[in-house]
């Protein structure tokens, strides 16, 4: 480089460079941070004590601010309305969960009210979920098969040893290969599994809000959510059609549930039960006629209509008095006792058979209970706190296992019902609690003759909203196709391979489709802005006016190991310059050049032995690479090499490289790797602040930087 082109530069230097200066900090030693946690986290004092005592329980801090006259009605009115719900729902689901009806009431009870305890959200209704029932349901079934109990069995014996006749129940199966290592019913071990699995699923919460795990949820993509959804309820229907049918078929154990079960449904569909049939097509129509007319005057009705319940009370007097199970050999729910069962410690024997299976079970329920509470605070205008919330459906999966429930988690079709009904306050649960409880202790018996195909329909008619995703393909297609592979890939393992197995399929291939966008992100070449000092993508954009001499790269994704080399090749393909083929050409065309020293067309130097080559030199049209380094938010050490090894071989042949708008974080990792060389100094010729910057210093340069640079 020239002495004026230097001077010029320091002159640059000392107006533009040198303004920000990074400010110095004092790392604290790694012994001081752990105790100033352990003082901070282990210190006692009444101040303290309440705050936590507050935080665990958020209803000490609201409920003394309740406005009883804003609040009480449409509290009162939200509880009642989501009780009516949940009735049906909760007896309905067991078929899924593969228990008897009274487990659902129980789990609906106690989960209401230890949320209003603990729960954060004003709006979220935490109780029996279709998809939790459905993964509870296929351990419960697995676990059965596998100690020996007949699934064939069209079971209305109940857990308590009282069968739908009042006789007593002597059908006892001796489970002494099983863990329990006791006599016990077909019932009676269903339910010890679930409470288990649901025990060990509440644990895994807890540990996961104890520890700050509640990230593993931003890998819980809203297509893939979305996918897993509509997959898990491609199932469900599956294993309830055969309820609509009358059909004696065990849930299939194993992968491919959906295809194996259509299998068998149309090989034993000349067995279907007429009367089945029928109560299950009028049962349809009815609830999905109510659901339209919902859907359509919503805006007029002021509540929802509780078709669901009708449905119910009609089928269950019809079905009593037409004697459609003695007559027809209709499927019917059976004896449900009233009031509670005594509490019992879930097995600890079982739990090693079910503690692999608790997993997705707590991050689908913790994933959908923070997405709710945090989707509907939005709405709302108040705040929640996901740790809590995630404390709080843990301890709404511990503490009902002993009560003989099974696993929860928040719904949207009650939560949205909440909202919609003017619901204020979690006071709102206790109602909704209460109305269950009235059904608890005097009105479940009454439920006896219910038809099991009435509770598989209103099972399948409240898949109706994730069923309709399959209509929002099309147009998720046209606005991300990643997006909607994504869904479609999670949608299609979980439906044709297995629940669990597509919850795992779906995280794993949409964190693969994340890592495919890194490693083939975008590149562009920059071009000015007329008549300002800013740059943007030339090919996204006209009138813009490239720099003379000077090339404008643009990364946009962090740089690291993964994509260094499609960094360097679409580098080489943008300046349309591959400096190590450069060199090579070079020294070839300088071998002929001294094998002819004849020519006119070459001249050699002989001071030092040199052969330069004019026509090499006026090939390229540019002196300058600088790297727009805004999009980079991180670089690794493969990443820094990378840099340096760009900066050498362009320099080699006599292309300066600079960065802009590097970040801090990336400063730092190219200041580890030595990229700046000794000094502050060499920085100052390497990076800048802003592309304008760095444009104006790059006019000032003719000449590669000196080697001690790098």
């Amino acid at each position: 480089m020239g002495p004026s082109s230097l001077e010029a530069m320091e002159d640059f230097n000392s107006v533009t460079v040198g303004t920000l200066k990074r400010r110095v900090r004092q790392r604290k030693r790694i012994h001081e941070i752990i105790r100033n946690k352990l003082q901070r986290n282990l210190s006692c004092s009444g101040s303290k004590v309440k705050s936590t005592l507050t935080g665990f329980f958020p209803v000490v801090k609201w409920l003394p601010k309740y406005k009883v006259k804003d609040y009480i009605w449409g509290d009162l009115m939200s509880g009642l309305i989501v009780g009516i719900i949940l009735i049906p729902q909760a007896i309905a689901y067991c078929l899924l969960a593969g228990l008897d009806p009274i487990y659902g009431l129980y789990t609906s009870f106690f989960s209401n009210i230890i949320y209003f305890f603990m729960g954060t959200s004003r709006h979220v209704s935490v109780g029996i979920f279709s998809l939790m029932s459905l993964m509870v349901g296929q351990v419960v079934d697995r676990e059965v098969y596998l100690a020996g109990f007949d699934l064939n069995e069209d079971s209305t014996k109940s857990a308590f040893g009282i069968n739908g006749t009042g006789e007593a129940n002597t059908t006892l199966v001796n489970l002494k290969i099983m863990p329990l290592n006791m006599e016990c019913g077909k019932e009676c071990y269903a339910i010890g599994i679930a409470t288990a699995l649901t025990f060990l699923a509440g644990v895994y919460q807890v540990l996961m809000a104890v520890l700050k795990l509640g990230f593993v949820s931003v890998y819980l993509s809203a297509p893939m959510l979305d996918g897993f959804a509509t997959g898990a309820s491609c199932t469900i229907l599956t294993v309830q059609a055969k309820y609509l049918l009358g059909l004696k078929i065990p849930r299939y154990q194993g992968y491919g549930t959906v295809v194996v079960t259509w299998i068998n449904i149309f090989k034993t569909i000349h067995k279907t039960n007429f009367c089945d049939l029928i109560t299950s097509a009028i049962c349809i129509i009815v609830l999905v006629a109510g659901k339209e007319i919902q859907d359509r005057y919503k805006d007029r009705l002021k509540i929802p209509l509780p078709t669901e319940l009708v449905v119910v009370a009609v089928a269950t007097v019809v079905s009593h008095f037409a004697d459609l199970n003695g007559q027809f050999s209709s499927s019917i729910s059976g004896a449900i006792p009233t009031g509670f069962i005594p509490p019992k410690v879930p097995s600890i024997e079982l739990m090693p058979r079910v503690a692999c299976d608790a997993i997705p079970l707590a991050v689908i329920s913790f994933a959908f209970t923070v997405s709710l509470s945090e989707m509907f605070a939005k709405k709302n205008g108040y705040t929640v706190r996901p740790n809590q919330e995630m404390i709080a459906i843990g301890f709404c999966n511990i503490i009902p296992s002993f009560f003989h429930s099974f696993t929860t988690s928040a719904a949207l079709a009650k939560t949205m019902v909440k909202d919609s009904t003017g619901c204020q306050t979690q006071v709102s649960s206790i109602v909704s609690a209460l109305v269950v409880l009235l059904v608890l202790l005097f009105f479940a018996p009454f439920f006896y003759a219910l038809q099991k195909c009435v509770l598989a329909c209103i099972i399948i008619v409240s898949l109706r909203g994730a069923l309709r995703k399959f209509r929002d393909v099309p147009t998720q297609w046209r606005e991300s196709k990643i997006e909607a592979i994504v869904w479609l890939v999670t949608m299609s393992s979980t439906a044709l391979i297995s629940v669990e197995l597509g919850l795992l399929i779906g995280v794993v291939f949409s964190m693969i489709c994340v890592v495919g966008q890194t490693q083939n992100p975008k590149v562009s070449l920059l071009g000015q802005i007329e008549q300002t000092n800013d740059f943007e993508d030339m090919e996204e954009y006209d009138n813009l006016s490239p720099v003379p001499k000077v090339k404008i790269f643009r990364f946009q994704a962090p740089l690291f190991y993964a994509n260094k080399d499609f960094f360097l090749k679409s580098l080489y393909k943008a300046t349309h310059l591959e400096p190590f083929l450069e060199i090579t050409r070079r020294r070839k065309l300088e071998k002929k050049a001294r094998d002819k020293t004849a020519k006119k067309t070459y001249r050699v130097d002989e001071t030092n032995g040199d052969v330069s080559v004019n026509l090499i030199s006026r090939n390229i049209d540019f002196h300058t690479i600088i790297l727009d380094c805004s999009c980079i938010s991180i670089i690794d050490t493969a990443g820094v090499s990378t840099f340096k090894t760009v900066l050498k071989d362009y320099k080699e042949v006599g292309v300066n490289v600079i960065l802009a708008c590097c970040n801090t974080p990336v400063i730092d990792s190219l200041r580890r790797g030595s990229f700046f060389g000794a000094g502050d100094k060499d920085m100052e010729q390497l990076s800048f602040h802003t592309i304008h910057s760095a444009v104006c210093f790059a006019t000032c340069m003719t000449q590669p930087f000196n080697d001690s640079s790098v």
